[in-house]
């Protein structure tokens, strides 16, 4: 990918006052990296450790997106399949993590991925694998936005269910409830940018002291599982291996916890961005994973009825679960709050992520009207133009929901998907790069002579989970229509288009 409109190579080098009023803020380290890698300083650096370390964190938001996943893994390998789990994929994301933190610090960039492949993969394959990884990075990011702000809408429709002996559940009332929470989302992306690293600083302190407000009392009040059970019961619901069924029940961890890679798309509004940006993400992943392994322990203890909680008439065997605990409906609506509040939250984070995403692209001319996609606001210091994009595919996508919402989940899933092969591309790049013996880019995080296992460990964790990803969440001959993963189709239709589009591009 050749250098674009915003380099310093198009500069007068005699010219410093554009250089210096161009360059708006960040250490001598940070003008330096943006120097090397052909980048103007556009947006300003407002965040520091702190509050990039609450995006990082917040746009996971863990323990609460168990509580809404853990339904998958209850029924393919049961409580101690959701346990267990849950550990293997947090030891295999802190492989992962850790991987991307070392680029991230060689190449503190908000392009992220495809930058990173650019920067590591063979000559020959730099173009075609940066224009592939950066069309799945687009569009992951996008489909994420509109899943995160489903499943806060769909959480708040599950708590009318509950109060409202009255309510009809409707598809479209749900998609309404989708839309607002965009909105909101874009609201504080594009009103409030300025603000948005104090918002995130703030909110990370809900993240905290809502997991002891959620899990103390479930402690205090719930009817409790015999250890027994908990730890050594696995559920298999007809795949005919307990093994299987477990491993397709790592999905319902995989989610939670996939995403720290966020704060690498705020790159260039990070303080000292490759010393930051690697630290938050292993913080991220560190502190939301024992977290949800927490959480993931507590809900197994004290769920109640298997059966009875997953057959709940409001969408989340959670909601149940609180009101079961509580036998109070107003105590299960302030807990459940919390849990929408932080759903919210990571929305307004993934949609920042999400437009980040996009300008980098389209600064480097990988999108259609990539000259209007890539204009930063001059009073907000935003990419104005992809947030507004954002949520315009965001709304989109959420109507197919009052279609079908089989179809929605179908499409939205390939968030997960693409974020995934864009992980093992760059850190597939990474370990070529490494055996090539060619010299390493400076960096202020290493992970020394480890670094290679660490990233080898990390490809076969990615790709064991990729697969399984496509599994449906029902075996033969429960297995229908409805109940069938389509996203492995609609993952492959992608990826042939985004292909076709680089060939017509190249």
């Amino acid at each position: 990918m050749g250098n674009v409109r915003r380099t310093f190579d198009i500069l007068d080098d005699d010219d410093e006052v554009v250089r210096n009023d161009l360059v708006k803020h960040g250490n001598d380290d940070d003008q330096s990296d943006m120097a090397r890698m052909g980048k103007i300083q556009e947006m300003r650096r407002n965040f520091n450790s702190l509050t990039v370390f609450g995006f990082s964190a917040i746009m996971m938001c863990s323990w609460e997106s168990l509580l809404s996943t853990a339904s998958i893994a209850l029924a393919n390998g049961g409580y101690a399949g959701l346990i267990y789990t849950w550990l293997i994929a947090w030891l295999g994301f802190v492989a992962v993590y850790a991987s991307m933190a070392e680029m991230a610090s060689m190449a503190p960039t908000t392009g992220g991925q495809y930058h990173w492949v650019s920067e590591f993969a063979p000559a020959r394959y730099q173009g075609f694998l940066s224009f592939t990884v950066g069309w799945l990075g687009v569009m992951g990011w996008q489909t994420l936005v509109t899943s995160i702000a489903f499943q806060a809408g769909t959480e708040i429709q599950g708590l009318l269910v509950l109060n409202y002996d009255s309510y009809v559940f409707e598809r479209w009332h749900g998609t309404l409830l989708v839309i607002l929470v965009i909105l909101f989302s874009a609201a504080f992306n594009t009103l409030l940018a300025t603000r948005l690293h104090l918002v995130e600083g703030t909110i990370l302190i809900v993240h905290v002291f809502g997991f002891f407000c959620i899990l103390v009392p479930l402690w205090v009040l719930s009817p409790r599982t015999s250890s027994r059970e908990v730890w050594t019961t696995f559920h298999d619901p007809g795949w005919g291996s307990t093994g299987l069924s477990t491993l397709i029940g790592i999905v319902a961890s995989v989610l939670p916890l996939l995403g720290a890679d966020a704060s690498v798309h705020m790159a260039e509004e990070v303080q000292d961005a490759a010393r930051t940006l690697p630290r938050s993400m292993l913080w991220s992943i560190n502190i939301n994973g024992l977290m949800g392994w927490l959480t993931a322990i507590t809900f197994c203890y004290c769920i109640g009825d298997l059966d009875t909680v997953l057959k709940t008439p409001t969408g989340y065997p959670f909601i149940q679960v609180f009101y079961n605990a509580t036998q109070s409906l107003p105590a299960t609506n302030a807990m459940a709050a919390i849990i929408i509040l932080m759903a919210t939250f990571s929305c307004v984070t993934i949609m920042a992520s999400a437009s980040r995403q996009m300008f980098a692209f389209a600064r480097d001319e990988g999108l259609p009207f990539s000259a209007w996609l890539s204009q930063v606001h001059p009073s907000l210091d935003v990419p104005f133009n992809s947030v507004l994009v954002s949520v315009a595919i965001s709304v989109l996508l959420s109507f197919i929901n009052i279609g079908s919402t089989v179809a929605f989940n179908s499409l939205v899933s390939l968030g997960s998907g693409t974020l995934m092969v864009s992980y093992v591309v760059c850190i597939g790049c990474f370990i070529g790069h490494r055996l090539s013996k060619e010299p390493m880019l400076p960096t202020k995080f290493t992970l020394g002579a480890m670094g290679l296992s660490v990233n080898i460990f990390a490809i076969c964790f990615l790709a064991i989970v990729f697969v399984v990803a496509f599994f449906p969440a029902a075996p033969l001959p429960q297995l229908d229509a409805k109940s069938m993963n389509w996203s492995s189709v609609i993952f492959t239709a992608v990826l042939v288009w985004s292909m076709l589009r680089i060939a017509e591009d190249t």
